[in-house]
């Protein structure tokens, strides 16, 4: 049985209880109008998730008793994150609550050479933190273990230097004939993180995409059809789920 999850603080969690507050208190007894006796599961945001029966409320938080731990078996044993350039209007928040479901370890937006929409710092802050409670909620819905951090870097160049620390790096790009997304796993079934970089409406420049191959990050091919920006980050998560997880 599934039951309402929450994620909390690993020092909330004390002993053989845990103490929720605020919105998550505020759903249990509001919106949910659950009851002493009934259960949820609590997760510490380090991929392990505590089966707990509600045993008391007060005016401002929820206490329940832990019945068992156990390690998430939702999260996906290799690590990989998401650099997206930014699309226009609200195909973020489509482009984070699907990468979330579909497993992914973070979210990084960037601005590209063909970005429409164009962000300053304050401006970056702002919507991700609108785009942090997306995540969480989609993490809620899927099963999550952990919610993965979304946050944003200027600029390619930043994304470059970065993803190559984080992982195997590649850089998903229409024009590329050579390499196929599916020979670039099959090629690295023993690498566990990986780095991926996906364009905004307009995709990447030859330029960009040559900086990438300079600089150390492959460019790969996603198939024969040109694929939406909101879609094709959706489509690469997948293939990883296909290849290392079913």
């Amino acid at each position: 049985m599934s039951y309402p999850r929450f994620f909390v603080e690993n020092e909330i969690i004390e002993g053989s209880s845990v103490i929720l507050d605020g919105e998550s208190a505020h759903h249990i007894s509001k919106s949910l109008r659950m009851k002493v006796g009934e259960k949820i599961v609590v997760c510490d945001r380090k991929r392990n998730e505590y089966e707990c029966v509600i045993v008391s409320f007060s005016s401002e938080s929820v206490e329940a008793r832990i019945e068992d731990v156990r390690r998430c078996l939702s999260e996906p044993e290799y690590k990989i994150t998401l650099y997206q350039a930014c699309p226009k209007s609200d195909k973020m928040d489509t482009i984070v609550q699907k990468a979330v479901e579909l497993g992914v370890n973070e979210i990084v937006a960037f601005l590209s050479d063909r970005c429409i929409a164009r962000y300053d710092a304050k401006d970056f802050e702002k919507k991700c933190a609108r785009w942090q409670k997306i995540a969480l909620e989609a993490a809620k819905q899927s099963g999550r273990g952990y919610v993965p951090n979304v946050r944003w870097l200027a600029d390619l160049k930043s994304v470059i230097v970065e993803a190559k620390e984080n992982g195997e790096p590649f850089m998903c790009y229409e024009d590329e004939e050579k390499i196929t997304l599916k020979q670039f796993l099959v090629e690295r079934k023993d690498k566990n993180s990986f780095s991926f970089i996906i364009g905004s409406e307009g995709g990447f420049s030859s330029k960009e995409a040559e900086i990438c191959r300079e600089n150390g990050v492959y460019t790969v091919g996603l198939g024969q059809r040109i694929l939406r920006t909101e879609t094709a980050s959706g489509y690469v998560l997948s293939c990883f789920a296909y290849e290392r997880e079913l």
